[in-house]
């Protein structure tokens, strides 16, 4: 990245007001690495991946709860927001915060690709950064296009240094902090 690519594009108070006066008309914005981003509306498979991640959770690890489209301040840098599809965290553990909490208390965050022209660069590149530098334990993207689950754990130096692929139809095991084991068999009824 050059200087000029860089630098953000605003201030990250300046984009908290923008994001509120958006969402009042349906879009959702982010801001990571300094740029903004125009979250893509969720349709109804996607719905049903974060309600069977939900589900899930809530089968094998009630002392926890995941938080659908929380907000975020991720990244030591630059104060980015980020809103995931899914926030997995100690039930209350966002009590008291306002639209962009604190991730502390984070265990995982969950994504799921939309059928847009930047998911590729945004849940495939610049989240698992963002999330990494923020030090969330664990990044679960759900990829639709390639009907796999990527798991990405042990964030060091701004980055995860574990990834592992399990296709839809095998099992897939969320470390620690996490401990689920994720039947992936039925993310094969939500893939076009």
């Amino acid at each position: 990245m050059t200087a000029v690519e860089d630098r953000p594009q605003m201030l990250a108070e300046e984009f908290e007001r923008i994001a509120l006066a958006a969402e009042r008309e349906g879009v959702r914005m982010e801001f990571i690495h300094g740029r903004i981003g125009v979250k893509a509306v969720p349709d109804g498979d996607h719905d049903e991946i974060i309600r069977w991640v939900m589900e899930q959770c809530m089968q094998q690890r009630p002392d926890l709860w995941l938080y659908p489209e929380r907000g975020l301040r991720v990244e030591t840098y630059r104060k980015g927001h980020a809103k995931p599809d899914g926030v997995l965290a100690p039930k209350g553990g966002f009590a008291g915060q306002g639209e962009w909490a604190d991730p502390g208390r984070v265990v995982m965050v969950v994504e799921v690709t939309s059928y847009d022209r930047d998911t590729d660069r945004r849940d495939r590149d610049e989240k698992p950064r963002a999330y990494a530098e923020t030090g969330i334990p664990v990044y679960l993207l759900v990829d639709r296009d390639g009907g796999e689950v990527l798991v990405h754990s042990e964030p060091e130096d701004g980055r995860y240094v574990s990834l592992v692929r399990r296709p839809f139809g095998k099992p897939a095991v969320l470390p620690d902090p996490v401990r689920i084991t994720l039947d992936t068999e039925p993310l094969k009824a939500w893939v076009r």
